[in-house]
């Protein structure tokens, strides 16, 4: 198991790993939409012996009331069904945090499942005055603060790119 930054030869199998993972085509469109646009901060994949994709985790830039702080959403996260529960999702999270960490980055949020989420550091979003677009998403939206500032002034409303409104 190799878990590294995407590189751009790996577009086809992220694609056919989000199909696979969310029996659907719109998580797929997501990341294509917004590696199109130069909006994809950061992609992790994990890949098998034979090199093919079997996790991913996606990082793209988020606006706190309009306004550019260095923080991004951690979306989506995809774990190919042979390998869950043995922690390639909490690997990928991890080493994207640490990517971004380097890079200099805020803050993640994100929308998952709290008992997951809070093991890997994140905490309800809504203790700190800050909540996203969608309605009764309050206990899944989280946040992991990469800076020791990256709270100080900062409430209201996350703003995801608008590709997400698509989902």
């Amino acid at each position: 198991m190799l878990i590294r930054v995407e590189i751009p030869i790996d577009a086809p199998g992220i694609d056919a790993l989000l199909r696979r993972a969310f029996s659907r085509d719109a998580e797929a469109a997501l990341i294509r939409d917004l590696r199109e646009d130069g909006l994809l901060t950061l992609g992790v994949v994990a890949t098998d012996d034979e090199g093919q994709v079997v996790g991913y985790a996606a990082f793209s830039p988020v606006a706190v009331e309009g306004e550019e702080l260095q923080w991004v959403a951690l979306a989506p996260l995809a774990i190919d069904e042979h390998y869950r529960g043995q922690g390639l999702g909490s690997q990928l999270v991890y080493e994207g945090l640490d990517s971004l960490n380097e890079f200099g980055y805020a803050a993640v949020v994100t929308l998952g499942e709290p008992a997951f989420y809070s093991r890997l550091g994140f905490e309800p979003a809504a203790r700190y005055g800050l909540r996203c677009r969608w309605p009764g998403a309050e206990a899944a939206f989280q946040l992991r603060a990469l800076a020791d500032d990256a709270l100080s002034g900062v409430s209201g409303h996350v703003e995801y790119q608008d590709h997400f409104n698509r989902l």
